[in-house]
C-alpha cells in the first residue's frame, strides 16, 4: 500500500483526535497517552509497540471505527505503561502474549464502561483469567501461571479419560459444533488451548507483539513508565483526591503504594523527636546459658520511637506533581524507617493548611491524599501548629518543601522543633534545622 503524504496527514489526525478524545474521558489513560509516540508501518497488519511508539498499519487503521481506534490505542498504552514488551523473556511467549493481553483488555473495560462493547476483528478482546476471573486483578506473570496450572490439570484429566471423549471435549476449551471456540470458551480455556489457538494469531489477539524486546534496555524503560504512571496517578489524585470519578485504575494505585525510595536519613534527621524506651529483661526468647532447667532473663535492644511528628507538604502552584511525588515518597521512607514506631500527622498547606490526618502505620498514610494549587505561605503552618498544641502533644515538625516563600521569623514556630526538607540548593531557611533532597526537575525557581 502506497500511502500518500495527505493519507497520512489524515491518519495523525485521526490518531491526535483519539488521544485528545481520550484524555476527556480519562486523565489518567490521557496523561499516559502524551508519553506515547505514534508511528505508520505497512509491514504490520494490525497494531504494535516497541514499549516507546505506537504504531498502525495503515490498512487497518483505515478500518478501525472511534470507538475501536480508541481501545487499541489503550490497549498499546497499557503495554507500554505495564512493561509486557521487556517481561516475561524465559516463557511460553505466545502464551505469555495472551496473559498480557487478558490483565490489559480487563484493565481497560473496569476502567472505561463506555468501551465494553467494543468487538475489534470480530473479536471479543480476552478479559477473563483461566478460572474466570478478572484480569485486572492480577499481574500478567500470575495470569500466565493460572494458565499453565490448568493446562496441567486438564491433560491429566484427559488422560485419565482417553477414549471416553473426543477431540470436542469441552473440558480441554475445544470447539463446539461448528468448530469454533467462542469468546467465553477461548477466554476460560486451558493453558494447553490458549497456546493452540495462539499460533492461528499475530502474536496478540488484534496486534502484533514482534516488537517487543527489541532493545536491551528493559530495566531503564520499566523504571521510566512505572514514574509515568505514578505521576500520572498523582496528577489525577491532586484533582480528585478520593478517586470519586475512577480514574485511577487498580495497576497504577499498586504503583503508588510502592513510591520511590526515599533520599532522607529519618532516623538522623527525626534524632531531636526520638524518645527511647527499653524493657530491662524479657523471656522471650530465652537465652540458654546453662545446661540447667533454667532460663536465663536477656537484655533488650532499645526501642526507638517517633511519635506526635507533624509532617507539612507544600502542595503549592510550584511544587510539580514529580516533586509531590517525591515529597509523599519521603514522608513514607520515614514511616518505613522507624517500621511502625512512627506516627504523627500528614496535612497540606499552599497559602492555607489542609487539615492534617493522623497516621500511625502506611495504611493510615497512603489514605491521605494531596491537596493544594495555589500561592506559599509557611506562616499558616506553623499558627496552625501552635493552637494544635495547645491542647495535643506535638514533639516536632517537619516541612517539605521548594521553599519559594518568604521565611517567618522563628518565634511563630512556638519553640517547637523544626526540619524543613528542601528540594534544591538554592534556597535555605534561616532557622531550624535544613536537609535537602534532590528533585528530578532540577533547582530553578520556578517562573
Amino acid at each position: 500500500m502506497n500511502v500518500t503524504q495527505e493519507e497520512v496527514r489524515a491518519y495523525v489526525r485521526r490518531l491526535i483526535v483519539s488521544r485528545t478524545r481520550l484524555l476527556v474521558k480519562s486523565g489518567f489513560f490521557g496523561l499516559l497517552l502524551m508519553n506515547a509516540t505514534f508511528a505508520l508501518d505497512e509491514t504490520l497488519t494490525t497494531a504494535a509497540t516497541d514499549g516507546e511508539k505506537i504504531y498502525f498499519s495503515p490498512t487497518f487503521l483505515s478500518g478501525l471505527t472511534d470507538e475501536q481506534l480508541d481501545f487499541v490505542v489503550l490497549h498499546e498504552v497499557m503495554h507500554m505503561a505495564l512493561s509486557h514488551c521487556k517481561r516475561g523473556e524465559t516463557f511460553d511467549q505466545r502464551l505469555f502474549n495472551i496473559a498480557c493481553d487478558i490483565v490489559v483488555n480487563s484493565t481497560i473495560f473496569r476502567s472505561m464502561p463506555g468501551l465494553s462493547t467494543v468487538r475489534v476483528c470480530g473479536e471479543e478482546p480476552m478479559r477473563l483469567t483461566p478460572d474466570g476471573r478478572e484480569g485486572a486483578d492480577f499481574t500478567a506473570e500470575e495470569v500466565y501461571a493460572m494458565f499453565l496450572s490448568d493446562g496441567q490439570k486438564k491433560k491429566g484429566s484427559r488422560e485419565k479419560t482417553r477414549g471416553s471423549k473426543g477431540k470436542g471435549d469441552p473440558g480441554a476449551g475445544t470447539s463446539g459444533s461448528d468448530g469454533q471456540r467462542s469468546s467465553g470458551d477461548r477466554q476460560k480455556g486451558s493453558g494447553e488451548g490458549v497456546r493452540e489457538e495462539a499460533s492461528d494469531m499475530d502474536d496478540g489477539q488484534f496486534d502484533s507483539h514482534a516488537k517487543w524486546r527489541e532493545e536491551d534496555d528493559s530495566r531503564e524503560n520499566a523504571d521510566l513508565w512505572r514514574k509515568r504512571v505514578a505521576d500520572a496517578a498523582e496528577a489525577v489524585l491532586i484533582r480528585d483526591p478520593t478517586n470519586s470519578q475512577g480514574d485511577v485504575p487498580a495497576f497504577a494505585a499498586r504503583v503508588l503504594r510502592d513510591l520511590k525510595d526515599p533520599q532522607t536519613d529519618w532516623r538522623t534527621v527525626l534524632n531531636d523527636f526520638l524518645s527511647e524506651e527499653r524493657v530491662d529483661y524479657t523471656f522471650f526468647p530465652p537465652d540458654r546459658r546453662t545446661d540447667g532447667p533454667f532460663f536465663l532473663p536477656d537484655f533488650n535492644e532499645f526501642d526507638v520511637t517517633a511519635t506526635d511528628v507533624l509532617f507539612m507538604i507544600d502542595a503549592s502552584a510550584s511544587m510539580s506533581d514529580e516533586m509531590l511525588t517525591e515529597a509523599y515518597s519521603e514522608v513514607k521512607g520515614a514511616i518505613d524507617r522507624f517500621g511502625g514506631r512512627l506516627n504523627g500527622l500528614l496535612g497540606f498547606f499552599d497559602a492555607a493548611v489542609t487539615e492534617p490526618k493522623p497516621f500511625c502505620n502506611e495504611e493510615d498514610f497512603l489514605k491521605i491524599k494531596p491537596y493544594g494549587g495555589g500561592g506559599t505561605s509557611f506562616f499558616p503552618v506553623f499558627e496552625w501548629a501552635r493552637k494544635y498544641a495547645e491542647d495535643h502533644p506535638l514533639v516536632g515538625i517537619v516541612v517539605l518543601t521548594d521553599g519559594y516563600a518568604p521565611f517567618p521569623d522563628e518565634s511563630i514556630s512556638g519553640g517547637i522543633p523544626t526540619v524543613w526538607v528542601v528540594n534544591n540548593e538554592v534556597r535555605t531557611p534561616p532557622w531550624g534545622r535544613v536537609t535537602r533532597i534532590k528533585s528530578g526537575i532540577g533547582s530553578e525557581k520556578p517562573k
